[in-house]
């Protein structure tokens, strides 16, 4: 019969098992970002939280277990005042795991663990690169990429309030997904969190203006006279594999399987248009 197996062993003993994941706990709490294997990841993640939920207790004996379950005892003062601040509102979920791939070597299936709302929030950051790009793909169908690179910018603050207020089901500037993590990202966050987004979503507007705009002026000087130059620029400017432009309109496996991959033929409606815009021609 199944007894005794709740949980995974990881092929160590019990007090070998528990000092790894004090040690994964404690070093989340100092960094709050680390990369490890899944498993040790969501078992990591477990204890994790639980330490937390002392820290939002508050009282001596919550202090004092944590105080002995974390190796580092000057991370103590971090967890019940620190994280309890930012996660008062929060009634659990104060960590996110975030799928890595897996290892070279033995494959194993990597993992990034992380505290929700920390200074280097991926997903946050994730989010305001979605919200700079589709707001990008809705502007380039009317407008060309010198006009825009030109005017910078405008209305990104409005977009993300009117946003922020819509049901995730409506239509509006941006696709329900990123609606849906633009709300779960702004929920417990402070009030410079709105100010924070748009000027990341903003940054990436402008990274993705100026790539191809600079590599189409490399390559037309190139053309022209000044080759060497040019071709050291090229290098450095031109698009990876599987990279894409917010006016094409092939997925990013179609570009990387090349050749190979297999072409749609159909009628107009059956291809599936890529964040709205189906124009390749723009950056030309």
């Amino acid at each position: 019969m199944k007894h005794g197996v709740a949980f995974r062993k990881f092929s160590r003993t019990s007090s070998h098992r528990m000092l790894m994941l004090r040690n994964l706990v404690t070093s989340l709490f100092q960094h709050e970002q680390i990369k490890t294997t899944l498993p040790k990841a969501r078992d990591a993640a477990r204890l994790a939280e639980k330490v937390i939920t002392m820290g939002k207790k508050g009282d001596l004996a919550a202090y004092k277990r944590a105080n002995a379950f974390l190796l580092e005892p000057k991370l103590t003062p971090k967890v019940f005042h620190e994280f309890a601040e930012r996660y008062k509102d929060r009634v659990g979920g104060y960590t996110r795991i975030h799928k890595y791939g897996n290892r070279p070597g033995d494959n194993a299936p990597h993992a990034i663990l992380e505290l929700v709302d920390n200074p280097r929030d991926l997903k946050f950051e994730m989010t305001a690169r979605a919200v700079g790009w589709e707001l990008l793909s809705k502007r380039i169908q009317h407008a060309t990429p010198e006009e825009l690179r030109a005017a910078g910018p405008s209305g990104v603050r409005d977009i993300l309030e009117q946003e922020r207020r819509r049901h995730p089901d409506e239509r509006g500037q941006l696709r329900s997904t990123t609606r849906w993590n633009l709300q779960k990202t702004l929920r417990f966050r402070g009030k410079d969190a709105v100010q924070q987004l748009q000027a990341k979503a903003e940054d990436h507007i402008d990274t993705l203006l100026a790539q191809p705009l600079a590599l189409k002026q490399l390559e037309q000087l190139k053309a022209d006279k000044d080759a060497e130059k040019a071709q050291s620029g090229l290098q450095v400017a031109r698009l990876k594999a599987g990279q894409t432009l917010p006016g094409g309109n092939r997925s990013t496996l179609s570009m990387v399987q090349g050749a190979l991959g297999k072409t749609l033929s159909g009628p107009a409606w059956y291809t599936r248009r890529k964040l709205g815009i189906d124009r390749s021609s723009v950056w030309e």
